[in-house]
């Protein structure tokens, strides 16, 4: 009697285990999107903080190098989390965008094209969105 109770009981727990599998990868999959929405919004927050950086630069030129950090370390976090195409290549689009406004202001432009920076973040946040 006790070896049927112990494969009944080992029968049990695989189909247990089955069932929760598909549960767990749908639970990542949900926390990935979640993770990547969050991170879609604390970018666009940094895309407001460069704009008014950009802005004010006269008044203090390091804001917009602050914001631009804040982007890319938001960029590394969500670039490591994903492995949706869609989201990848938005990633790499604001990283571009982000090197090149780095890049004009390094070279002494007060007042650079931030455009392609929030053209890219507003297609990283759409991308995001379940």
């Amino acid at each position: 009697m006790a070896p049927r109770r112990r494969r009944i009981s080992t029968a049990i727990a695989l189909v247990s285990l089955a069932l929760a599998a598909p549960l767990a990868a749908g639970c990542s999959a949900v926390d990935k999107a979640l993770d990547c929405v969050q991170t879609a919004d604390a970018i666009a927050d940094s895309v407001t903080e460069l704009k008014q950086a950009v802005d004010n630069a006269a008044n203090d030129p390091t804001q917009a190098g602050e914001a631009l950090d804040s982007i890319e370390k938001n960029l590394d976090e969500i670039g490591g989390k994903t492995d949706n195409a869609d989201v990848d290549k938005a990633v790499d689009d604001l990283g571009k965008a982000v090197t090149n406004v780095r890049e004009a202001i390094d070279s002494g432009d007060e007042t650079p094209d931030i455009s392609p920076v929030t053209d890219a973040a507003g297609e990283l946040t759409k991308v995001c969105t379940p």
